[in-house]
Protein backbone atom coordinates (compact mmCIF):
# COMPACT_ATOMS: atom_id res chain seq x y z
CA UNK A 1 0.00 0.00 0.00
CA UNK A 2 0.98 3.52 -0.82
CA UNK A 3 2.63 5.51 1.74
CA UNK A 4 0.22 9.03 2.32
CA UNK A 5 2.01 12.17 1.93
CA UNK A 6 1.74 14.56 4.53
CA UNK A 7 -1.50 16.80 3.21
CA UNK A 8 -2.57 12.95 2.85
CA UNK A 9 -1.85 12.13 6.20
CA UNK A 10 -3.15 15.58 7.96
CA UNK A 11 -6.73 14.85 5.90
CA UNK A 12 -7.25 11.57 7.28
CA UNK A 13 -6.31 12.75 10.84
CA UNK A 14 -8.81 15.77 10.30
CA UNK A 15 -11.34 13.17 9.35
CA UNK A 16 -10.81 10.68 12.57
CA UNK A 17 -14.19 9.77 14.12
CA UNK A 18 -16.41 11.94 12.28
CA UNK A 19 -19.19 10.16 10.87
CA UNK A 20 -23.09 11.25 10.30
CA UNK A 21 -22.26 14.77 9.95
CA UNK A 22 -24.76 17.54 9.56
CA UNK A 23 -24.26 18.42 5.21
CA UNK A 24 -23.04 22.00 6.04
CA UNK A 25 -20.58 20.69 8.77
CA UNK A 26 -19.27 18.06 6.18
CA UNK A 27 -18.99 19.88 2.83
CA UNK A 28 -16.64 22.52 5.43
CA UNK A 29 -14.30 19.39 6.53
CA UNK A 30 -14.11 18.53 2.98
CA UNK A 31 -12.93 21.81 1.35
CA UNK A 32 -11.19 22.48 4.57
CA UNK A 33 -8.98 19.39 3.63
CA UNK A 34 -9.25 19.78 -0.39
CA UNK A 35 -5.18 20.68 -0.67
CA UNK A 36 -4.73 19.33 -4.73
CA UNK A 37 -3.67 21.75 -7.24
CA UNK A 38 -6.70 21.60 -9.06
CA UNK A 39 -10.05 22.23 -8.35
CA UNK A 40 -11.14 19.57 -6.94
CA UNK A 41 -14.80 17.63 -7.54
CA UNK A 42 -17.08 17.26 -4.93
CA UNK A 43 -18.28 13.41 -5.12
CA UNK A 44 -21.85 12.31 -3.28
CA UNK A 45 -21.90 7.86 -3.11
CA UNK A 46 -25.39 6.86 -2.29
CA UNK A 47 -26.58 3.69 -0.85
CA UNK A 48 -29.53 2.33 -1.51
CA UNK A 49 -31.63 -0.80 -0.62
CA UNK A 50 -32.10 -2.51 -4.03
CA UNK A 51 -30.70 -4.83 -6.15
CA UNK A 52 -30.53 -3.37 -9.65
CA UNK A 53 -30.36 -7.03 -11.02
CA UNK A 54 -34.32 -6.66 -10.53
CA UNK A 55 -36.19 -4.68 -13.18
CA UNK A 56 -38.37 -3.48 -10.46
CA UNK A 57 -35.61 -1.76 -8.43
CA UNK A 58 -33.72 -0.14 -11.14
CA UNK A 59 -32.72 3.61 -10.13
CA UNK A 60 -31.92 5.86 -12.63
CA UNK A 61 -32.81 9.37 -13.65
CA UNK A 62 -31.84 12.94 -14.17
CA UNK A 63 -31.60 15.93 -12.05
CA UNK A 64 -30.54 19.98 -12.62
CA UNK A 65 -28.71 20.65 -9.67
CA UNK A 66 -29.38 24.39 -8.95
CA UNK A 67 -25.80 25.74 -9.35
CA UNK A 68 -24.40 23.54 -11.92
CA UNK A 69 -21.19 21.21 -11.36
CA UNK A 70 -18.59 23.70 -12.42
CA UNK A 71 -17.84 21.19 -15.12
CA UNK A 72 -17.16 21.71 -19.07
CA UNK A 73 -19.65 19.16 -20.55
CA UNK A 74 -19.25 18.16 -24.14
CA UNK A 75 -22.47 16.70 -25.87
CA UNK A 76 -22.83 14.57 -28.77
CA UNK A 77 -25.95 14.80 -30.86
CA UNK A 78 -27.46 12.20 -33.46
CA UNK A 79 -29.40 14.18 -35.70
CA UNK A 80 -30.09 14.94 -39.10
CA UNK A 81 -31.48 18.12 -41.05
CA UNK A 82 -33.04 20.81 -39.35
CA UNK A 83 -32.82 18.93 -35.91
CA UNK A 84 -28.83 18.90 -36.74
CA UNK A 85 -28.84 22.56 -36.95
CA UNK A 86 -31.11 23.23 -33.75
CA UNK A 87 -28.30 21.32 -32.13
CA UNK A 88 -25.21 23.45 -33.42
CA UNK A 89 -26.99 26.41 -32.68
CA UNK A 90 -27.82 25.16 -28.88
CA UNK A 91 -23.86 24.43 -28.29
CA UNK A 92 -24.00 20.69 -29.39
CA UNK A 93 -19.77 20.02 -29.89
CA UNK A 94 -20.36 16.99 -31.91
CA UNK A 95 -23.68 16.48 -34.40
CA UNK A 96 -23.77 14.00 -36.99
CA UNK A 97 -24.76 10.46 -38.06
CA UNK A 98 -23.44 7.58 -40.11
CA UNK A 99 -20.09 9.37 -39.58
CA UNK A 100 -20.55 10.12 -35.95
CA UNK A 101 -21.13 6.38 -35.52
CA UNK A 102 -18.19 5.15 -37.27
CA UNK A 103 -16.22 7.55 -35.42
CA UNK A 104 -17.54 6.12 -31.89
CA UNK A 105 -17.34 2.48 -33.43
CA UNK A 106 -13.30 3.36 -34.05
CA UNK A 107 -12.92 4.11 -30.88
CA UNK A 108 -13.19 8.01 -30.70
CA UNK A 109 -15.26 9.07 -28.27
CA UNK A 110 -14.64 13.03 -27.44
CA UNK A 111 -17.84 13.59 -25.19
CA UNK A 112 -19.55 13.33 -21.86
CA UNK A 113 -23.33 13.39 -23.05
CA UNK A 114 -25.09 11.74 -25.78
CA UNK A 115 -28.41 13.08 -27.22
CA UNK A 116 -30.73 11.59 -30.05
CA UNK A 117 -33.64 12.10 -31.73
CA UNK A 118 -35.67 9.42 -31.90
CA UNK A 119 -35.71 8.39 -35.55
CA UNK A 120 -31.65 8.13 -34.59
CA UNK A 121 -32.11 5.15 -32.32
CA UNK A 122 -32.46 2.35 -35.03
CA UNK A 123 -28.55 3.90 -36.27
CA UNK A 124 -27.88 4.99 -32.04
CA UNK A 125 -29.14 0.82 -31.32
CA UNK A 126 -25.69 -0.47 -33.47
CA UNK A 127 -23.37 1.65 -30.19
CA UNK A 128 -25.11 -0.38 -27.05
CA UNK A 129 -22.09 -2.53 -26.16
CA UNK A 130 -19.88 0.74 -26.31
CA UNK A 131 -22.05 3.36 -25.10
CA UNK A 132 -24.16 1.22 -22.70
CA UNK A 133 -21.17 0.34 -20.56
CA UNK A 134 -20.06 4.09 -20.44
CA UNK A 135 -23.31 5.12 -19.08
CA UNK A 136 -23.62 7.57 -22.82
CA UNK A 137 -26.36 5.18 -24.40
CA UNK A 138 -29.86 7.99 -24.87
CA UNK A 139 -33.00 6.91 -23.37
CA UNK A 140 -36.28 8.53 -23.32
CA UNK A 141 -36.52 7.97 -19.35
CA UNK A 142 -33.75 11.02 -19.01
CA UNK A 143 -34.59 13.41 -21.69
CA UNK A 144 -31.79 12.09 -23.79
CA UNK A 145 -34.06 10.80 -26.91
CA UNK A 146 -36.28 13.51 -27.42
CA UNK A 147 -37.16 15.88 -30.92
CA UNK A 148 -36.68 19.19 -28.58
CA UNK A 149 -32.69 18.67 -29.28
CA UNK A 150 -32.18 22.39 -28.03
CA UNK A 151 -33.48 21.90 -24.28
CA UNK A 152 -31.56 18.58 -24.10
CA UNK A 153 -28.11 20.31 -25.26
CA UNK A 154 -28.89 23.47 -23.02
CA UNK A 155 -29.45 20.94 -19.89
CA UNK A 156 -26.63 19.18 -20.50
CA UNK A 157 -24.56 21.87 -20.68
CA UNK A 158 -26.13 23.93 -17.97
CA UNK A 159 -25.87 21.26 -14.75
CA UNK A 160 -27.78 18.45 -15.72
CA UNK A 161 -26.51 15.44 -13.97
CA UNK A 162 -27.73 11.73 -14.74
CA UNK A 163 -27.99 8.82 -12.22
CA UNK A 164 -27.89 5.29 -12.64
CA UNK A 165 -27.63 2.48 -9.58
CA UNK A 166 -24.85 0.30 -10.01
CA UNK A 167 -24.83 -3.67 -9.30
CA UNK A 168 -23.65 -2.78 -5.48
CA UNK A 169 -27.06 -0.95 -5.16
CA UNK A 170 -24.63 2.37 -4.92
CA UNK A 171 -25.17 5.76 -7.06
CA UNK A 172 -22.35 8.24 -7.61
CA UNK A 173 -22.18 11.32 -8.46
CA UNK A 174 -20.39 14.68 -8.93
CA UNK A 175 -21.90 17.46 -7.56
CA UNK A 176 -19.98 20.95 -7.84
CA UNK A 177 -16.25 22.02 -7.57
CA UNK A 178 -14.73 22.70 -3.77
CA UNK A 179 -14.47 26.21 -4.94
CA UNK A 180 -18.31 26.48 -4.89
CA UNK A 181 -19.37 28.56 -1.52
CA UNK A 182 -20.67 26.36 1.03
CA UNK A 183 -24.49 27.18 0.64
CA UNK A 184 -24.18 26.50 -3.50
CA UNK A 185 -22.95 22.91 -2.23
CA UNK A 186 -25.43 22.14 -0.01
CA UNK A 187 -27.91 22.94 -2.27
CA UNK A 188 -26.61 20.57 -4.78
CA UNK A 189 -26.11 17.79 -2.33
CA UNK A 190 -29.61 18.19 -1.28
CA UNK A 191 -31.34 18.61 -4.50
CA UNK A 192 -29.25 15.28 -6.02
CA UNK A 193 -30.45 13.36 -3.02
CA UNK A 194 -33.93 14.29 -3.46
CA UNK A 195 -33.90 13.41 -7.31
CA UNK A 196 -32.88 9.78 -5.90
CA UNK A 197 -35.57 9.79 -3.34
CA UNK A 198 -38.11 10.61 -5.43
CA UNK A 199 -36.68 8.09 -8.28
CA UNK A 200 -37.58 5.54 -5.59
CA UNK A 201 -38.60 2.22 -7.51
CA UNK A 202 -42.17 0.03 -7.10
CA UNK A 203 -39.99 -2.91 -6.44
CA UNK A 204 -37.72 -1.28 -3.65
CA UNK A 205 -38.70 -3.23 0.18
CA UNK A 206 -37.63 -1.89 3.43
CA UNK A 207 -35.23 0.87 4.11
CA UNK A 208 -34.19 2.64 0.25
CA UNK A 209 -32.04 5.01 1.76
CA UNK A 210 -29.50 3.54 3.63
CA UNK A 211 -26.09 5.51 3.36
CA UNK A 212 -25.04 9.22 1.93
CA UNK A 213 -20.95 9.69 2.05
CA UNK A 214 -19.47 12.99 0.94
CA UNK A 215 -15.85 13.45 -0.51
CA UNK A 216 -13.36 15.13 -2.64
CA UNK A 217 -11.57 13.78 -5.57
CA UNK A 218 -8.35 13.10 -4.06
CA UNK A 219 -9.87 13.23 -0.10
CA UNK A 220 -11.62 10.78 2.38
CA UNK A 221 -14.98 10.18 2.64
CA UNK A 222 -17.72 10.88 5.14
CA UNK A 223 -20.79 9.93 6.08
CA UNK A 224 -23.71 12.47 5.65
CA UNK A 225 -26.64 12.51 8.75
CA UNK A 226 -29.56 11.69 6.29
CA UNK A 227 -32.19 13.98 7.65
CA UNK A 228 -29.67 16.46 7.55
CA UNK A 229 -29.75 15.68 3.46
CA UNK A 230 -32.88 14.93 3.02
CA UNK A 231 -34.25 18.42 4.68
CA UNK A 232 -36.21 21.06 2.53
Amino acid sequence: MAKLGKRGTAARAAFEGKTLLAVEEAVKLIKGSATAKFDETLEIAMNLGVDPRHADQMVRGVVQLPNGTGKTVRVAVFARGAKADEAKAAGADIVGAEDLMESIQSGKIEFDRCIATPDMMPLVGRLGKILGPRNLMPNPKVGTVTMDVKTAVTAAKGGEVQFKVEKAGVIHGGIGKVSFSDEKLAENIRAFVDAVTRAKPTGAKGTYLKKVSLASTMGPGVSVDLASATAK
